[in-house]
């Protein structure tokens, strides 16, 4: 198995809980899972394998196993109870790995609470850091960035996805892509959501790619595909549960003429997205939500990713917030750019411990003069990037 940073957190958390490993489809979870069989003398059930979803339902579970991985069992309508009460019957002498594409943090909420009972742990495409097996991520070496990461193309224009990535050919990049999105509408959607239309849902999610790095309006998007805002809104919302799209929405304190609402898209599988700066600025976006996630998960620290944007203009792509605070603000730029009016006008109205601007396209590495008390880093992606897990 090629080296992934989830699998040591996950190993440790099976000791003392349940575990809950959630991510978009294909991203590597099965197979983190498998490896630890081996290690565990484990046993594997996936819930669309209808062998498997038949044993399951008969409590058909090998009494030998030291640890049972259950794949996909959310989508049986009363896995909360189900799995409540083998937790509660078996916690004792066996070890509990969840697994399945749809993010089962929001999934366990309602009904029949398994509070208490489990740790969850969000999985991601292959990052920067993962792909060049920097071993272990510090978050006190955050802002290092001491280190330039291999392959910054192919991450960048073959996504984080292992099937694409480690092929390393556009072609098959291409029709894995292909196939993807409608392997998400039809079998992830239709399993779990009520929708009926699903032909206008694969068109949504074609045309998501063109809003990327821009402020989302849905009332736009429902006009070209010919449904009810309502509709669009709804399908917006299963796509984010499902790890098909994740969004962004703004940081506004009181004191600055910030926007409130809106929200910026951004796709999982960042290689769907055409145009360069775009892409790049959602690869930016999946790595720092992976820190979000690494932060929540790992270390027990609520993070969220935000974007800064006023009424007249001026905008950050992101600012990440640690306990409801600001920790840092990151600008992308394809090139080595000085700093501009966006990132300068956020320091000097709110303080920051710490601000980047990221660039693709060259060598510079520098500091500039404070800004608000704070010095703005210009620093390649490549360097940026290796040092977020």
């Amino acid at each position: 198995m090629r080296y992934r940073r989830s699998l040591d957190p996950v190993r440790a958390d099976l000791n003392e809980k349940m575990v809950l490993l959630s991510g978009p489809r294909q991203c590597g979870k099965t197979t983190l899972a498998k490896s630890l069989i081996s290690e565990n003398k484990g046993a594997y059930y996936n819930w669309d394998d209808d062998l498997d979803r038949k044993g399951l339902l008969h409590g058909n579970i090998d009494p030998s196993a030291d640890l049972w991985i259950l794949d996909e069992v959310h989508k049986n309508r009363r896995w909360r109870n189900w799995l409540k009460g083998l937790y509660d019957s078996h916690h004792d002498s066996k070890k509990i790995l969840v697994t399945g594409s749809a993010r089962l943090e929001l999934f366990v909420k309602g009904g029949d609470s398994l509070q208490g009972r489990y740790f969850s742990h969000r999985m991601m495409p292959v990052t920067l850091s993962e792909l060049n097996e920097r071993e272990k991520f510090d978050p006190r070496g955050l802002f290092a960035c001491d280190r330039i990461g291999k392959n910054m193309d192919d991450l960048l224009a073959l996504g984080g996805f292992p099937e694409p990535l480690f092929k390393g050919s556009m072609r098959d990049a291409d029709r894995w892509r292909l196939l993807y999105g409608t392997r998400l509408v039809r079998d992830e959607v239709s399993s779990l959501e009520q929708i009926q239309q699903l032909d206008r849902m694969e068109l949504l999610y074609d045309r998501l790619g063109s809003c990327v790095g821009s402020v989302l309006s849905i009332n736009s998007l429902r006009e070209d595909i010919e449904v009810s805002f309502g509709t669009a809104r709804k399908w917006i919302m299963a796509f984010e549960r499902l790890y098909g799209i994740f969004r962004v929405f703004p940081f506004g304190p009181p004191r600055v003429k910030a926007v409130k609402k809106e929200g910026k898209l951004y796709f999982y599988d960042w290689s769907r997205v055409e145009s360069e700066a775009a892409r790049l600025e959602n690869m930016i976006a999946c790595h720092l939500l992976r820190l979000c996630f690494w932060m929540e998960d790992v270390e027990g620290q609520r993070c969220e990713l935000r974007f800064f944007r006023t009424r007249v203009g001026h905008e950050v792509d992101f600012v990440v917030l640690k306990k409801g605070q600001p920790w840092f603000a990151v600008e992308v730029k394809t090139g080595d750019e000085p700093v501009e009016g966006g990132m300068r006008y956020l320091l000097e109205r709110v303080k920051f411990p710490r601000a980047f601007q990221v660039h693709l396209k060259g060598l510079k590495d520098y500091e500039t003069p404070p800004v608000g008390g704070c010095k703005v880093r210009v620093v390649p992606c490549s360097k940026f990037l290796m040092s977020l897990p």
